[in-house]
């Protein structure tokens, strides 16, 4: 089916597999690559994707006179980054706001430490320009692909939710991006719900429009997750502390400099200059670091419990177990309103 549609419509293959989907790679791939950035006695071990965390920060240059060492370790999604974690092979990574669903249900041994709030309009559901379909009620008996266990699935169940349907009510087809992005375009399903950038990329080559968003059903969320054997050595401690600083500039950097970062971003990723930016725009630059507190605790605990409802998690649990405040000093709440670039 791929080979049929136009390869400007397929984003690059690096940046598919960095899809924030509930399930690990099927052959374990992750942690390849091993830049390291500064100097001192002590080694902080980043799990990060693609175009992510080691990117933004270089392009800030918030890794210059780092006072300790860190090394990159590269991972094709956010699932084998907190198996990486879990397993002691690496001290901190950022994910997306399901990964740790999944990984605390599984009993992983984590600890989410940071998190950041955008805007929820990268996750979207998308119908053609010309479906006949205006809003979400109009899905029912409808044919929707999404990726299982990912954001965009919560998403999608919550907005149909929120119009008094259930996941029941519609033909969910279950496909990684790639796939779903061509069965959108050869119109084998009736909608998509999906996330940024991929969100931006249809927008502008796959001729389509947004149904709905994510605004009002989904926290907006990432986190940064860390092994509990890292944050209680005090050294790391320390590390993981300044870490999450330049993170938090990093970000301010991204949002005063959307244009520079998308081409940074378009150069890591193969994503077009145009889509990239649009991606900066709509998500990615609007994000802001918070505090994780117990708004956001609460707001993950409800997609867990939509997912153990649904049964595609085994067992009903409590986050707040998986969570650590210590680097919150000084944070907004984390329902603090994301920025915004305005309507230009």
């Amino acid at each position: 089916m791929r080979r049929r549609i136009a390869p400007a419509l397929l984003l690059p293959f690096a940046l598919l597999l960095a899809a924030c989907t509930a399930a690990s790679s099927a052959d374990g791939s992750g942690g390849a690559g091993s830049n390291t950035d500064g100097k001192g006695e002590v080694t902080l071990r980043v799990g990060d994707q693609k175009g992510n965390d080691e990117a933004v920060l270089r392009a800030a240059g918030e890794l210059d006179d780092l006072p300790y060492k860190i090394r990159w370790s590269t991972f094709t999604s956010g699932p084998p980054i907190l198996e990486a974690v879990s397993a002691g092979a690496v001290d901190i990574g950022g994910v997306g706001n399901t990964p740790p669903v999944f990984a605390a249900a599984a009993k992983s041994k984590i600890k989410v430490v940071a998190a950041k709030h955008g805007t929820a309009d990268g996750e979207a559901i998308l119908v053609k320009k010309g479906s006949p379909l205006k809003e979400v009620a109009d899905l029912k008996g409808r044919s929707v692909a999404v990726a299982q266990g990912s954001s965009a699935h919560y998403q999608l169940v919550a907005s149909l939710a929120k119009a008094g349907l259930s996941i029941k009510d519609v033909k969910a087809t279950f496909l990684q991006p790639a796939d779903a992005l061509a069965a959108f375009t050869r119109g084998k399903v009736d909608a998509w719900a999906v996330w940024d950038p991929y969100t931006s990329q249809a927008l502008r080559s796959a001729d389509a429009r947004v149904l709905t968003t994510g605004q009002g059903v989904v926290n907006g969320l990432n986190f940064q997750v860390a092994g509990p054997a890292s944050i209680a050595d005090k050294k790391k401690e320390r590390a993981i502390g300044d870490y999450l600083k330049r993170l938090r500039r990093a970000q301010d950097w991204v949002y005063k400099h959307p244009e520079a970062w998308a081409e940074v971003w378009a150069k890591e990723t193969g994503l077009p200059y145009e889509v990239a930016l649009d991606s900066v725009k709509r998500t990615n630059g609007t994000r802001v670091y918070v505090a994780v507190d117990k708004a956001a605790v609460a707001s993950e605990q409800k997609i867990a419990d939509t997912f153990a409802r649904l049964k595609l998690t085994p067992r009903r649990f409590d986050f707040a177990d998986y969570v650590d405040t210590r680097f919150n000093g000084g944070l907004p709440p984390s329902t603090t309103a994301p920025r915004s670039y305005g309507r230009g």
